[in-house]
């Protein structure tokens, strides 16, 4: 069978891949569970440099890599070259830290004896990962663990195999050995096959819940580490004291960037009632102004949908919240023209329950809510089952890191929007998920965090217990 990519912003098919085989697969797990054995005892200073070469691959074919995305999910192709160079700069970063992070740690216990804490490798590792950012998404997995000593399988979404293929002969130019990172052109259903293969040492997801608490499910049943990146309905929190200007501005960039299609956009706005109608008419005047077009086009700012089928999945939401009583302040049509373009949109008055008030709209559809003070906008923003990201904006930089701290997340910021960064854990709470990725806390998630006990005086007795 073959797995076909199609432009989202014309509907023609880009290219065609052969999905793996059943045998082609085995062998695939097989040659990486094999050089495994070899990479993990490869000194971490040449895992570093080959993630720096990586990083020069990326770099030097930016163009290339940034027109694949935009033809296979329809992404800005500006946003599309900052991805790659995000890529870059995540490799960059383990190439220069990972012997930092991994080195062991001498800690004081019993005088004598010589306790060390080692992370040690643990084996190939699944990485089931989404279509909305085709490569970075990969490469924030795929840095840490290959600098770690463990190899990577990748099971792509189905409408980027181009990206897959691309990603897999990125670390193949780098000088990578064969296995260390392999792509599995494989369906949805043959993913529980492979978590429970004895050769894989553990799975990491980002995607969502549903798919998360399936994929929890095997990886438990096998005993098997997993790190689940899941979906958010992010609060963006404006306060009276917010600075307008630069909050209206920042929060259609929060929810627009990656034409909507982000875990961490800002998604459910929360305006305190004395700015509450200042905001919203600028608001939706700046989300009127943006361009809807052609991806490829340097002047747009939106593309289309990631699919046909995502775009009238988005549409029913908005559909289904009117119905319910929600108001139309922009957009709320597909737009009439080829491709999956939805415009942006802005939804107010949202009853509680509604799908824009519960769930996780995946598309540049922003919803305001009108609250009377700080500690109701607070209640609002942790009434949500998802718990990613989340920002407040105020001229009080005290108050703004104290309702940042009260927010149920895993990432909270202040007058900025929420994004990702090397250097700074990434992952999220409650039905967003568990485990980090990114910096130290990143590439420890799969190794084994081993405790050594060396005695120093092996003749004499010890009260030690367990």
């Amino acid at each position: 069978m073959s797995i076909e990519s199609t432009n989202p912003a014309t509907g023609d098919v880009v290219d065609s891949f052969e999905e793996t085989s059943d045998e082609e697969r085995d062998e695939r797990v097989r040659r990486a569970s094999e050089t495994f054995e070899e990479w993990s005892e490869t000194p971490i200073e040449t895992r570093q440099r080959l993630l720096a070469n990586a990083a020069d691959v990326l770099r030097e074919n930016e163009d290339d890599y940034a027109e694949l995305m935009t033809e296979e999910m329809g992404k800005p192709i500006g946003q599309a070259r900052d991805e790659v160079e995000k890529c870059a700069w995540v490799c960059d970063y383990y190439a220069e830290t990972a012997a930092e992070h991994l080195q062991d740690e001498v800690v004081a216990s019993d005088e004598r004896a010589r306790t060390v804490v080692a992370y040690q490798p643990l084996g190939p590792v699944l990485a089931i990962m989404p279509w909305n950012f085709p490569f970075w998404q990969v490469f924030r997995f795929a840095a840490p663990n290959l600098a770690a000593g463990n190899v990577g399988l990748l099971k792509h979404a189905s409408n980027v195999p181009g990206c897959a293929r691309a990603i897999e002969d990125v670390f193949e130019e780098a000088g990578f050995p064969d296995g260390a990172f392999t792509s599995l052109l494989i369906s949805s259903d043959e993913i529980d096959e492979v978590i429970e293969d004895d050769r894989i040492g553990g799975v990491t997801l980002t995607g969502s819940d549903g798919a998360g608490r399936a994929v929890a499910e095997t990886a438990g049943s096998q005993l098997k580490k997993n790190v689940l990146e899941l979906g958010g309905s992010d609060p963006f929190v404006v306060l009276e004291d917010a600075p307008m200007d630069e909050t209206v501005e920042t929060a259609v960039q929060a929810r627009l960037i990656n034409n909507g299609q982000s875990c961490i956009a800002a998604k459910r706005f929360i305006v305190v009632d004395e700015v509450y109608d200042e905001f919203v008419d600028r608001f939706v005047d700046a989300m009127d102004e943006r361009t809807v077009g052609d991806p490829m086009d340097e002047g747009t700012d939106i593309g289309p949908q990631a699919r046909e089928d995502l775009m009238e999945d988005l549409h029913g939401q908005v559909e289904e919240t009117l119905e319910q009583g929600g108001e139309l302040e922009l957009g709320g049509e597909p737009m009439d023209r080829d491709g999956a373009f939805y415009p942006p949109t802005v939804l107010t008055d949202v009853p509680e329950n509604a799908p824009a008030d519960q769930e996780e709209l995946f598309g540049p559809v922003a919803t305001v809510f009108r609250v009377p003070d700080e500690e109701a906008a607070i209640e609002k923003a942790n009434d949500t089952r998802f718990g990613l990201g989340a920002s407040v904006w105020t001229a009080d930089l005290e108050r703004g890191e104290r309702v940042a701290r009260q927010f149920e997340s895993g990432l909270a910021f202040v007058n900025e929007l929420v994004k990702s960064d090397p250097r700074l854990p990434f992952g999220g709470v409650k039905d967003s998920g568990y485990g980090r990725e990114l910096a130290r806390h990143g590439i420890r998630e799969f190794v084994n965090t081993k405790t050594i006990w060396v005695q120093q005086d092996a003749g004499e007795e010890t009260d030690m217990v367990e």
